[in-house]
């Protein structure tokens, strides 16, 4: 059949509109698709909050995930890993045993994959090895990675019960290698540029469980099994230490005021000591009604407006308190562990986004 001028014009315009119609359906559906990804909002509808300051990061250690939460809403905006206590699959798209997680520039999270040792959770009695510290981007997608799943070791891209890392300003990784007894320092290219941890002597470490960038250059590392902090040097020189009355040193950070904030997990408080090591401050986390009688809190940084953040591990509960102690933020419910809504299996770390006071902040950029 012939088709007429205005015919074809007409047919024309309708071709264009059909078109039209279909790129902007395939527009929709694709921009859906991405915030679904991205959002990882845990089915709770709060999302294009990712990233947002003030959330609180939390390593959900027996759930084995990261989890961001929204502190007035206390929604969870963005996971990481399985959430399941029972699955030990270490590998891409899931972690072990997080103790530890920071928020680094653009948008990226550095976790530490320390795995559950035989008999520490029941979910999982046997255990699971994971060994390793990745960088994940809000998709989940693991864009570097130091150590191999379920492998443990000593040599180059090795690591046994990494617990703990950060990165530097000059953009490598401070990685704290608990069952090596060590703290090294890779580059991106999985190089090892700087190592601590010598076998005998003074120096020695046992378990170390944290380790910071003072602005001076030096190190401070919680160690944890010696019952101390110590600062040294990159030398590897003991400049100053701090043992006095502690128990299983999880976690220590230096504050602007140069006191030193100590997270003394075997005596279930936090203290702060100044520069004539006497204590200023202490909270006790064991106090609450219902309360594990030994929560063995594992870490607590001092925020900017004077509040103090705290992981409280065997009280199942991330919190924050003002400088009288009053908690004004709480996630999980003191003393039960779940997977649930507001709810918390071992919290190793909880760090506020944007917030680094005491800490050593990431560079600006990856």
């Amino acid at each position: 059949m012939t088709i007429q001028r205005s015919d074809w014009q007409r047919s024309k315009r309708n071709i264009m509109i059909g078109l039209g119609i279909v790129l902007l359906l395939l527009l929709s559906s694709a921009l859906v698709t991405t915030s679904a990804r991205a959002s990882a909002d845990d089915g709770n509808g709060d999302k294009g909050k990712f990233h947002k300051l003030g959330n609180v990061l939390i390593t959900d250690q027996f759930n084995n995930r990261v989890i961001e939460v929204d502190p007035i809403t206390k929604n969870i905006v963005w996971s990481f890993g399985s959430g399941d206590p029972t699955l030990c699959n270490p590998g891409p798209g899931a972690i072990i045993g997080t103790n530890d997680a920071e928020r680094i520039s653009d948008g990226l999270t550095l976790i530490s994959g320390t795995g559950i040792p035989p008999g520490a959770s029941s979910s999982m009695p046997n255990g699971c090895v994971d060994n390793r510290v990745i960088v994940v981007n809000q998709a989940g997608q693991i864009i570097w990675q130091y150590g191999q799943a379920g492998v443990t070791g000593h040599g180059p891209n090795m690591l046994n019960v990494p617990v703990f890392a950060i990165q530097l300003p000059n953009h490598n990784f401070l990685i704290t290698d608990q069952g090596n007894n060590r703290i090294i320092e890779v580059d991106k290219a999985k190089e090892k540029v700087w190592s601590y941890g010598p076998h005998s002597g003074p120096g020695a470490l046992n378990s170390p469980n944290s380790a910071e960038l003072l602005p001076n250059g030096h190190i401070l590392i919680a160690d944890e099994n010696n019952n101390r902090a110590i600062e040294i040097t990159r030398d590897g020189e003991i400049v100053w230490q701090y043992n006095t009355g502690l128990n299983t040193v999880a976690f220590a950070s230096r504050l602007p005021n140069g006191d030193t904030l100590i997270t003394d997990a075997g005596n279930s408080r936090i203290l702060e000591i100044n520069q004539q090591k006497q204590i200023v401050f202490q909270y006790f986390t064991n106090t609450a009604p219902g309360s594990n009688p030994s929560p063995l809190p594992t870490n607590a940084v001092r925020l900017v407006n004077g509040d103090t953040s705290i992981a409280d591990q065997f009280n199942d509960r991330a919190i924050i308190i003002d400088a009288s102690g009053n908690i004004v933020f709480q996630y999980g419910i003191t003393n039960v562990p779940g997977v649930g809504p507001d709810k918390l299996n071992a919290p190793y770390t909880a760090f506020v986004i944007g917030d680094y006071t005491g800490q050593t902040p990431p560079p600006p950029n990856y």
